[in-house]
């Protein structure tokens, strides 16, 4: 459900606006509109600090969970002094990591001239004696190097498959005519390369000292954040306010829930000299969205939060897909043992995760439950055959469900009854607020389909769901294709000319037609992650046992069989740990294409980009 908003329009003297605000802030009440605001020259740089606090914040809750971390630091005195120090670690740090690569990519290069020192070459060349290097493909020096040694001294120093490496040993002022690329001669050999890339390693393991201490002071640096956040939060309020009698006057825009505004009425009656209109929202305001939905509902707001909040006036759709959600994970992860194995990391996460993890480890648990019941209803238990297990001969003889062979149409009905029910929740809220004439070609279609469902589906399904006096012989299915027809042909817009709502419905019924087939079609990833990711799990079980002779079973216990076991156990602990992961990560993926295209658009979903943010006093968090 979208919470109920009121609508402030602030007029008040443009020197109590820092006050007024702050005041507002101590509410905690009302959300200051700032849409539109766009940063001055001066606020590009406060913009910019918030920017990198935030990613230095990121990066010190990273490395305070690493094995880098020292718990025992000492923190900084301050916020600013800890950013600072960071900020300095981490130029050091870039500097570092360059000289790293730097060095180790020189040492490679190096290492086909060998080892030697720079003194000695040196100490050639005063005694007269220049060597001169010289690279050249394999076959060409194999090929010119005696013409080579009868006018120079030319020694191989290595080669490799695609380079031969040389001197030319000479006077300095010797003139080396050959045909081979000369290189500069080597300011070191790899050894003093790889010794410069492993000091600039240690350096950078130095750091790690550095990062700690500002770890430790990770609460002082997001105090600092917060304060930059307030800083920004009031130049955008201000930014945002329109200014009256030459600046004299300020007007802004606010919100607040409706069942709350009394307590802003009575904070703003009691502020000197603010005026303000409070009214309803209307269509064409920017009206920031809150959702207030019960606790099974709520846990699916995360989901449809990574889409998009429904726009304010429109109906909030996570209630309505909360439990298809809940049901198509299921089905696609499909499997009685992973079910268990998501409950119990959700119950983990749930003890050991905190506040800001709860929604999320509830929302695997109820997840993980729902595959686990399905699971057991398709008789699957990490792959094992659950009826095979408890002796029957077939699983069709048993109660549990066929899911290789029976759920493919099942899948498809899930579709169909997915799709008209957000039609008909569409139908149903544009009839209440826009009138139902509004409706009469959605209605049609709706008609239409559910006619043809009812009469001829359900049959397809099974074929004893026979609705007496409802078949696709029956007069009364005539009578409501009839209906449906008419009233999606002809009465799409009654104040429209007949003849052009027939055009209009011909046209919509082509587009509706070839959409919804291919929305109908899109359900059979149901059906094919669900049984690719028991296929797969089923594999693992056969190569455990088929690679340790297990499969065969065990004739006499020795030494060897632990062995058997033990690799029979590491295959299935890696296979099945490689096959969960996969497997959950398309049952959080796909359901979610499936709501956010196929059930958002049928319903009618419209998105806004704007939630409700009331103003708070952050330096005091």
């Amino acid at each position: 459900m979208i919470v109920k908003m009121s609508r402030y329009d602030f007029v008040l003297q443009a020197t109590q606006s820092d006050e007024f605000v702050a005041r507002l802030r101590d509410l905690g009440l009302v959300d200051i509109t700032t849409t539109g605001w766009e940063p001055q020259e001066q606020d590009r740089q406060l913009v910019s600090d918030i920017d990198y606090y935030r990613k230095a914040i990121d990066f010190l809750k990273d490395f305070a969970a690493s094995e880098d971390m020292n718990v025992s630091a000492e923190a900084y005195a301050s916020g600013e002094e800890a950013y600072e120090a960071y900020v300095e670690a981490q130029q050091r740090r870039a500097a570092l990591v360059a000289e790293v690569a730097r060095m180790e990519k020189l040492s490679e290069e190096l290492e086909p001239w060998g080892e030697f020192t720079v003194a000695s070459r040196e100490a050639l060349q005063s005694g007269g004696i220049a060597l001169r290097y010289f690279v050249a493909s394999p076959s060409d020096f194999d090929e010119n190097v005696e013409a080579w040694g009868a006018e120079h001294t030319v020694v191989e120093i290595s080669r490799t498959a695609t380079q031969a490496y040389f001197v030319v040993i000479a006077s300095p002022e010797a003139d080396i005519m050959i045909d081979a690329q000369e290189i500069k001669a080597p300011a070191m050999d790899y050894r003093a390369a790889k010794a410069e890339a492993e000091d600039a390693e240690q350096q950078l393991q130095q750091l790690n000292g550095d990062f700690a201490r500002c770890a430790a002071s990770i609460d002082k640096i997001e105090k600092e954040y917060s304060s930059l956040l307030y800083r920004l939060q009031k130049v955008k309020i201000n930014g945002a306010a329109t200014m009256a009698a030459d600046g004299a006057l300020a007007v802004m825009e606010g919100w607040a829930e409706s069942d709350k505004s009394a307590e802003v009425d009575a904070l703003l009656e009691e502020f000197p000299g603010v005026v303000y209109l409070k009214s309803d929202p209307t269509p064409e305001d920017d009206t920031p969205v809150k959702l207030k939905n019960n606790r099974f509902a709520r846990l699916f707001e995360l989901i449809g939060g990574m889409y998009a909040l429904p726009k304010y006036g429109t109906l909030d759709l996570t209630p309505f897909f909360a439990p298809f959600y809940m049901l198509f994970f299921a089905i696609c992860l499909n499997d009685a043992g992973y079910g268990s194995i998501l409950f119990l990391l959700g119950l983990a996460l749930f003890l050991k995760g905190g506040k800001a993890m709860r929604q999320a480890s509830i929302l695997t648990m109820v997840c993980g439950g729902a595959t686990t019941l399905f699971g057991f209803y398709t008789g699957s238990l990490f792959g094992l055959s659950i009826p095979d297990m408890m002796g029957y001969e077939s699983i069709a003889e048993s109660p549990f469900l066929d899911f290789q062979n029976d759920f493919f149409s099942l899948a498809l009905a899930l579709g169909v009854v997915q799709i008209l029910f957000g039609m008909l929740l569409n139908i149903c809220f544009k009839a209440r607020y826009f009138g139902i004439t509004t409706v009469f070609a959605q209605l049609g279609w709706f008609i239409v389909l559910l006619s043809a469902c009812l009469a001829g589906g359900l049959q397809m399904l099974n074929p004893a769901w026979v609705i007496p006096g409802f078949t696709t012989s029956s007069p009364a299915f005539y009578a409501a294709l009839g209906v449906g027809a008419v009233l999606m042909l002809f009465l799409s817009d009654i104040k429209r000319n007949p003849i052009i709502n027939f055009a209009s419905g011909l046209w919509d019924t082509y587009n509706n037609v070839t959409s919804l087939l291919s929305d109908v079609l899109s359900y059979i990833r149901l059906f094919a992650i669900g049984l690719s990711g028991g296929v797969l799990a089923q594999v693992f079980n056969s190569l455990a046992l088929g690679l340790t002779g297990l499969d065969s079973g065990i004739e006499q216990f020795g030494v060897g069989t632990i062995f058997q076991i033990l690799g029979a156990t590491a295959i299935l602990l890696v296979g099945h740990g490689i096959n969960l992961f996969m497997s959950s990560i398309s049952s959080f993926v796909h359901p979610m294409r499936l709501t956010f295209v196929e059930f958002y658009k049928n319903a009618g979903f419209e998105m806004t980009t704007r939630s409700f943010e009331p103003l708070t006093n952050q330096e005091n968090k």
